[in-house]
């Protein structure tokens, strides 16, 4: 005869059972429903359940990618074929002669003569070259780059690498067909009236004569025909140095009614060491140094 005891024990199995099974269905359930509710992200439940959160990085958005595009590209220098202009809302302002000054007018070199005709042959002065709206070339006067005045040029550039500047001839010779081009073009921006201040017309330009060289330093266009380059320390040098080569600043400040262009600091026309020292040393332009002959 079995005892109280262990019937009690036979008849609690099969619940002990039940209730196991139970238990585990409820833990996959609650299990599952976590995990879905986590979109089936293992470790972001595991962090939600820890209290921890996985912080993801958001990839860069395209409108900022092509922002830093866009200001690598501002960054890119554009060089020209050549460049003579000059802004020309920023020309200086020529003083009005006034009533009773009709000679000092007439003297003044900015002014193209009424009616002239290209000549057959160059103006030359005690053995000068001279080219200016009084005095205009050709129109197929045509030397090309002088080679004197190149190999002078290289000599003084060796000379300012030794001091750490870089210069470049950036414009020497042009002809008579790319000065019309050029002049053209700056009409069409600025007037005529604006243009002939800072660009000679087709037959009146030193850089047909193949003397005239724009000169700035290597890798800083920024200066290039500009009057920041008489500022820069490779403008101060050139100018300080160009008389010992061969070289005279064409177009100094100030001088516009006697040379009839505004001040150009990165201009240098090639007119021979002994010429050029003089210049320098008076401290006068071309036109007054021939006037004096």
């Amino acid at each position: 005869m079995q005892s109280r005891y262990a019937m009690n024990k036979k008849s609690r199995k099969p619940y002990i059972k039940w209730i196991l099974v139970a238990g585990t269905l409820l833990i996959a359930v609650s299990a599952a429903l976590w995990l879905y509710l986590h979109d089936w992200d293992v470790e972001q439940s595991i962090g939600a359940l820890t209290g921890e959160t996985t912080q993801q990085t958001a990839p860069e958005p395209q409108a900022e990618a092509e922002e830093k595009i866009e200001e690598v590209q501002q960054e890119a220098v554009v060089i020209p074929e050549e460049k003579e202009e000059v802004v020309g809302e920023n020309l200086p302002v020529i003083p009005d002669p006034g009533e009773g000054a009709a000679d000092e007018a007439i003297k003044d070199a900015t002014v193209y003569p009424g009616t002239i005709q290209l000549p057959k042959e160059p103006t030359v002065v005690n053995g000068i070259l001279l080219v200016n709206k009084q005095n205009p070339l050709p129109s197929d006067y045509a030397p090309g780059v002088d080679p004197e005045a190149k190999s002078s040029f290289e000599a003084m550039r060796a000379d300012a690498l030794k001091v750490d500047l870089d210069l470049i001839a950036f414009s020497t010779f042009r002809d008579f067909d790319r000065q019309k081009q050029l002049y053209e073009g700056y009409v069409a921006k600025d007037g005529q009236q604006k243009a002939d201040r800072y660009s000679a017309r087709p037959g009146f330009s030193e850089h047909q004569t193949g003397l005239a060289f724009d000169i700035g330093e290597s890798s800083k266009e920024e200066h290039w025909a500009a009057a920041s380059f008489g500022d820069t320390e490779a403008g101060k040098w050139v100018a300080e140095n160009a008389h010992r080569y061969g070289f005279i600043l064409r177009y100094p400040e100030g001088k516009e009614k006697l040379t009839g262009y505004m001040h150009e600091s990165w201009h240098f026309r090639y007119v021979g060491n002994d010429v050029a020292k003089e210049i320098y040393e008076a401290d006068i332009t071309l036109e007054e140094y021939l006037d004096a002959q």
